[in-house]
Formats: structure tokens, sequence, C-alpha cells
């Protein structure tokens, strides 16, 4: 019997450790050859602090593809085919490189699974121009950069071929941008952005036979080791319910042919459940008596709409961080 993903390729970012590396071993396991990318930087000391594409602490350094090659390696020894690709994919020429490496290698690219990141976290009224632009050109302009050059590759062959093929794009959104993490101004846009990202890629490539979809992960990782500080990990052989593990099988799915049908959503993936998150509806609509509002007609209409709504509440969902299995 075949596996679900035997003869395709894929390209992992930010795979060297945590979600990525978890992501680019359930692609190898299910039948896929994997191009593993991790672009790392030393950080104090030397030591690697990095979870994606660029370092979380402040270090400066040449990058390394130490993390790479060890999955790429541990694919290898377990029968899978994997190489590894150092390319920082908030360059937009290395992530053109990164999407050649594997049609290179393996004659043409299926799968791309965008994950490398990175955070900067501070308050709004605190955080600097770097640690802004730093966030969303790793996190947001990282995921066009290779969006860009994977969907040009898909374009391209399907006009050659006179019919759709096979493409599919998992990107790593979070409930930071669902919730509007207060603390995380720069993360929680570029992580929305990537929805956005998401959905108009998902309707400009579906003629092509291109699925789109992006996720929202909660794992313990080298980069959220703070976040989840206060959260104790399960004793003995249990698996911890924020194990990387239990995001893997979701992008598994959604690379698939079996999830052709799947396109243009947007899913919550931790410790062994999946929700489904609907997209944004109209709450209430107001009409103007003349041609255009005046003030005094908004304050009236909506003055006593939100007077009426629940203090504080916002566009933000932040009931989704109490989604949890059972």
């Amino acid at each position: 019997m075949s596996l679900p993903l035997e003869g395709l390729s894929a390209v992992v970012t930010g795979a060297g450790r945590g979600i990525g590396r978890a992501e680019a071993l359930e692609l190898a396991r299910l039948g896929a050859a994997v191009v593993v990318n991790d672009y790392g930087q030393p950080g104090r000391g030397g030591s690697p602090l990095l979870e994606g594409s660029r370092e979380r602490g402040g270090g400066t350094g040449e990058a390394a593809a130490g993390p790479a090659e060890e999955v790429a390696a541990e694919i290898r020894a377990a029968g899978g085919s994997a190489l590894a690709q150092g390319g920082d994919v908030s360059d937009f020429a290395q992530a053109r490189a990164l999407v050649e490496s594997a049609v290179t290698a393996y004659g043409k690219l299926d799968i791309l699974v965008n994950n490398a990141g990175i955070l900067r976290d501070r308050m709004v009224f605190s955080m600097t121009e770097e640690e802004w632009d730093a966030v969303v050109r790793v996190h947001l302009k990282g995921h066009f950069n290779t969006t860009r050059f994977a969907a040009a590759h898909w374009r391209e062959r399907s006009k050659r071929a006179g019919e759709p093929v096979f493409g599919r794009i998992v990107n790593t959104s979070s409930e930071a941008f669902l919730a509007g993490s207060a603390g995380q101004p720069n993360y929680a846009a570029a992580k929305g952005g990537i929805v956005g990202l998401t959905t108009s890629t998902a309707l400009a490539l579906a003629r092509y036979g291109v699925t789109a979809n992006a996720i929202c992960p909660r794992a313990r990782t080298r980069m959220t080791e703070d976040v989840f500080a206060g959260i104790e990990q399960p004793s003995g052989a249990a698996l911890d319910p924020l194990a990387p593990e239990h995001v893997a099988p979701l992008v598994g799915y959604l690379a698939s042919p079996a999830a052709a049908h799947v396109n243009g959503q947007l899913l919550v993936v931790h410790g062994g459940m999946v929700a489904v998150v609907e997209r944004p509806r109209v709450a209430a609509r107001f009409d103007s008596k003349q041609d255009t509002f005046t003030y005094d007609e908004l304050e009236a209409v909506l003055g006593p709409y939100y007077a009426d709504r629940p203090a504080g509440e916002t566009f933000a969902a932040a009931e989704v961080l109490g989604l949890k299995r059972g």
C-alpha cells in the first residue's frame, strides 16, 4: 500500500527544531521527500537560540546549517529522502533558491510548509522599530517570499500541462492574532497578515490545483519556552499536551491529496484537538438616512449599540485560548 505523500516533495521552513522539525518528520513518514530549511545565527555565547529563521535573543553571526542537517539525517536514517538547506526565508533571493533547491533535487515542488519565525515581545509603547521590522520581515515577508516562488512554479507547470497540478501550502498563523496578544503587537500583526495572505493565495491558485490553508498551533518549543514556563510537563511516558507532535499530523493531512477540498481555511491545533475557525460575520448594519452619515447620526446608532455590548469586548476572540481536548 502506497503512503499518502509518496512521490511528492516538500519544503518545510524553520524545520531545525520544534514544530517545523515535527512537521518535516511527519511529511517524511507519510512518504514525501523533504527539503529541511533552517536558518540559524549563534546567539549570546555562540549558542543557537533560534526557532526558525533568526535568533530570538539578539545574537549575530553566520547562518548555521547544523539543526537542519540533523533533521535531514534523521529522515534519511529512517529510510526517507531529505536534504538540508540553510537559506533565510526573509531574503527574497534566498527564498527563491530554497524553492529551486527542491525542484533541482526532486524534479518539482508539491508541498510548502511555512513555519520559520522569531519573537521580539514588548508592549506597543516600548517596542523599537527594529523589533517590529524583524518580526514582520521573518514571519510575514518570509511567508510571502516562499509562497511567491512556489506559486510561480505551480502556475508555470499548470500552464505547460494544460491542466491543474498538485500543490499544497500550509502557513503558520497564531492564536496571538485571534486573541489580540497585548505584549506581542508585531507578532500578532504578522500572524494576522499571514491569514490574509493565505486566503488571497487560496483564491488565486485554486485554478491551478493548489490549496492554501493556515494553522494556529500551540506548542512548547525553544521559541515559546517563556510563554509556557508555568505549565508543567507530564511525568513518565505521557506525551506533553504542548508537544509539537500534536501539530504535525494536521499538517500532513492538509498536505495530502485527501485534503483537496480544504482551501482557504484557518484551524487551531494543539494537544489532540483541532478546531475549525469560522470566518468573520457582520454583527450589525446601519444605513444612513441621507447621502452620507453625519456625526450626530453615527452617535445615535453606534452609541447605543456599543453601550449594550459586554464591557471590554473587542474583535479579538480570546475564547480560543480556552480551547482544549475533551
